[in-house]
């Protein structure tokens, strides 16, 4: 019976889609996460009578057909790149961007990665890294005798130096866009790596025309709503019964057509 392959590719779907649903809750507290969802496509159909031929060769056509579906597959897990909310830390090296935009941060073999993940911090030679102690790009190197440092909206990184009035500038944040976020390759770590499907990153800085501004002292929260997942989580389990029910029923059939034979 086509009716066992059919649901079968239902169950299959949704595990997926419980597998995407669970990883958006289990990251619902990672800075900047953005969630993903599944979008599903049908499969190829098997045609048991063409539409619009002729009825055995007289004039009239045949004026819809009979075509059966064979099932559904996923065709894509889209990331959705939209804004979390910003939450306040105090700390002066937590950043994060406010609108369009990547920090840029050289990761392994000196190749520059991508993240919204602001939570810096300096190393043993006073330069910005992230949490897995990769350089943000442009290097930033704070004075060890600094006393307070400012980063504004547009970028700007300054640094009150001990026994000076005014603060100094030690440097300039830029950021990066691309004309399909979603197209990012996601790595782990909060990092992504640009592709072909991404687009070539601009690089700008904060604050211009299709840039977004940093805000320091917050961090970009999850976007990763509890309540729409749990109700994603609760129809993916319905849909898989569902497909299980109709594998069931298509197996007493099955069993009932083997008797009547016997």
């Amino acid at each position: 019976m086509r009716a066992l392959a059919i649901a079968a590719t239902g169950m299959s779907a949704q595990q997926q889609n419980l597998e995407v649903i669970s990883n958006n809750i289990a990251n619902i507290n990672t800075t900047a996460f953005k969630r993903s969802r599944v979008e599903f496509t049908d499969l190829l159909y098997q045609t048991e009578r063409l539409q619009g031929v002729s009825n055995r060769g007289r004039d009239a056509t045949v004026p819809q057909g009979a075509q059966v579906g064979l099932g559904v597959r996923t065709a894509a897990i889209r990331s959705l790149q939209t804004q979390g909310s910003l939450t306040q830390t105090g700390n002066a090296y937590d950043l994060s961007v406010n609108g369009h935009g990547w920090f840029q941060i050289q990761g392994p073999d000196n190749e520059t990665l991508y993240s919204r993940a602001g939570s810096f911090s300096t190393n043993a030679n006073s330069q910005l890294v992230t949490v897995d102690g990769y350089l943000l790009s442009p290097t930033i190197t704070v004075p060890q005798n600094a006393l307070n440092v400012t980063v504004s909206q547009s970028g700007v990184v300054s640094a009150t130096i001990a026994g000076q009035t005014q603060p100094q500038q030690i440097g300039q944040l830029t950021i990066a866009n691309f004309a399909n976020d979603p197209g990012l390759e996601a790595l782990g770590g909060n990092l992504y790596r640009q592709t072909a499907a991404s687009g070539t990153p601009v690089v700008g800085v904060p604050g211009d025309p299709g840039f977004g501004t940093i805000t320091q002292g917050y961090l970009e929260a999850s976007n990763v709503d509890p309540t729409k997942e749990l109700v994603n989580l609760i129809s993916a389990q319905r849909a898989f019964e569902l497909n299980s029910k109709v594998i069931q029923a298509a197996d007493e059939m099955a069993g009932t057509v083997t008797k009547g034979i016997r």
